[in-house]
């Protein structure tokens, strides 16, 4: 896949999910579609979604980097009020993204979890 288009479905899947419109984002995904993160892993698609729907992340595109089949983001993730700076590396195959990892500081979104 060329950079531009790898960056492109990478971008549209995230305006997906910042409007709440799953289904359009899960359009985009490999049915076993891997995520790793700082706080958990997911092992398919379908259970990442699952999440998403319920934690409902809002992405500000700070920067975009795309080399082939990888794409890279810089964002702040709205976590339920926690801004919080993060990357994320996105691998597509066959033109849908088949394994998201994403890393921060995690201590921003515990410590507000620990004031409820």
């Amino acid at each position: 896949m060329k950079p531009e288009n790898a960056k492109k479905t990478v971008l549209v899947f995230l305006t997906a999910l910042n409007e709440e419109n799953f289904k359009a984002a899960r359009a985009f995904a490999n049915d076993n579609m891997k995520f790793q993160g700082v706080l958990g892993k997911r092992d398919n698609a379908d259970s990442y979604f699952e999440d998403m729907a319920k934690m409902k992340f809002k992405y500000e595109i700070l920067k975009v980097f795309a080399d082939g089949d990888d794409v890279c983001v810089f964002y702040n993730i709205d976590m339920s009020g926690t801004k919080v700076f993060t990357c994320g590396w996105y691998q597509l195959e066959n033109d849908k993204i088949s394994n998201i990892k994403v890393i921060f500081d995690p201590r921003p979104v515990l410590e507000q979890s620990n004031k409820k």
